[in-house]
């Protein structure tokens, strides 16, 4: 394999090295990645890019970082750095800082429905949209503030024909900041 006009295993002046060899594996691996889309033998942790491949949301409404856990059709464990300059910081409230309650709840439903699509095997082909179709039991707990890493524990309690109920809980430091029982279905874009 030639990685930047050389083979793996030569320096780029012809000669060998096993350092080079070394970080001409770790660069094709790292290509490798950029490539991939899981489904089925899915790994257990996912980055941005590979949400990004599941889920049809972008910038500044992708609300998830990393997946960090996922069971097929059991429970998935996602990541949100919350920093100062996300977008609603600077109206909710320019003197003291506070996440908007709503977008925790949309957060720990997107993380469902990245169980849900994950559990179905679907990803975003633009024909299916996985919408938010109801709340139980929502309670706020403590305020999400700059610099926080909210952590999504998302168990899957039903999925039938497409919808699918899930507890989620958000915490922050181990502390449970909300909590809900969330529904979100599968549905054909129109």
């Amino acid at each position: 394999m030639r990685v930047f006009g050389a083979e793996v295993g030569e320096d780029l002046d012809g000669a060998t090295g096993a350092g080079t060899d070394v970080f001409a594996r770790l660069l094709a691996k790292a290509a490798a990645r950029l490539d991939r889309t899981y489904i089925g033998d899915a790994p257990l942790e996912w980055n941005i890019r590979d949400i990004m491949r599941i889920m049809p949301h972008r910038y500044p409404f992708l609300l998830l970082d990393r997946i960090v856990e996922w069971e097929k059709d059991k429970r998935l464990v996602a990541l949100k750095n919350v920093t100062s300059n996300e977008p609603f910081f600077e109206g909710h409230f320019p003197h003291y800082a506070v996440m908007p309650g709503v977008l925790v709840v949309e957060a720990m439903a997107q993380a469902c429905a990245m169980l849900g699509l994950l559990s179905l095997g679907q990803k975003d082909d633009g024909k299916h949209v996985y919408y938010f179709a109801g709340i139980d039991g929502a309670r706020f707990k403590r305020p999400v503030r700059p610099g926080d890493q909210l952590l999504f524990e998302i168990e899957q309690l039903r999925l039938v024909r497409g919808l699918g109920k899930f507890k989620a809980v958000a915490r922050v430091d181990g502390a449970v900041v909300a909590e809900a029982e969330l529904l979100c279905v599968l549905r054909p874009v129109e």
